[in-house]
């Protein structure tokens, strides 16, 4: 285990000194990261200046990513009420968005990786995300596909793949040009990697592996035990 992901930078000299980096790093946005996004320009100015920040607080720590994410469908991120963007306009903005800072991005040699999330699950606020415009994963590489960067990548996220969309193998495959990240957990539940959920994980690992995937997997279950123990099995069971 070499990395802890998703640290606020105030933890990066810790990570450092003890030989660690840190995968992926926040974006920076306040509050609750994922409701505001590249999928709706009032959002668009303070995004992309916590983003650009972030993509150089990572060139001078030398680590290698940060997180984005589309950002709810609702015009008021925080109100349902004000009405849903749609599908295709939201696509527009978010591939208006990171283009306006890939070149930096590339410049600095940082990948941004725009996460899908699943809007199924709502049972907890880090298990699913009702309202997430970014919830089909080929809906999310198509945004990638036309901003066109190779630095900026999706974040993989098999438990959400599996509850939005499935074949998860087959997903790896479809989608091989654009995974920038990849992240576990169990499903149901958000658990440990373990016989009480569905996702068999050894073959998903050797499939990264076949498509040429040489970046970082992430274990972001929620314990509901020991969570040493449960990191211990996850990394097993992922090492391959």
């Amino acid at each position: 285990m070499g990395s802890i992901e998703l640290a606020d930078p105030e933890t990066w000299p810790t990570i450092k000194k003890h030989g660690l980096t840190c995968a992926i790093a926040p974006n920076g946005m306040p509050g609750a990261p994922f409701m505001k996004g590249f999928n709706n320009p009032r959002y668009h100015d303070e995004v992309i200046a916590r983003t650009t920040a972030m993509i150089d607080a990572c060139k001078a720590a030398g680590f290698p990513a940060v997180i984005a994410f589309t950002g709810y469908k609702w015009r008021d991120a925080d109100d349902p009420k004000s009405g849903e963007i749609s599908a295709a306009e939201a696509a527009d903005n978010c591939v208006a968005g990171l283009k306006k800072i890939a070149g930096h991005a590339e410049k600095q040699g940082v990948t941004i990786c725009l996460e899908h999330l699943n809007t199924r699950d709502d049972t907890h606020p880090m298990k699913g995300h009702p309202g997430y415009q970014g919830d089909d994963v080929d809906y999310v590489a198509g945004i990638l596909r036309r901003v066109g960067s190779p630095r900026v990548k999706m974040l993989f996220d098999c438990y959400h793949v599996q509850i939005m969309n499935g074949d998860i193998i087959r997903r790896i495959e479809q989608c091989k040009d654009v995974i920038g990240h990849v992240h576990t957990a169990g499903n149901p539940g958000r658990g440990e990697l373990d016989e009480n959920q569905e996702i068999n994980y050894p073959p998903i690992m050797r499939k990264l592996l076949d498509v040429g995937y040489e970046g970082w997997v992430g274990q972001e279950f929620i314990p509901t035990r020991d969570p040493l123990a449960g990191l211990k099995q996850a990394v097993a069971l992922c090492d391959v």
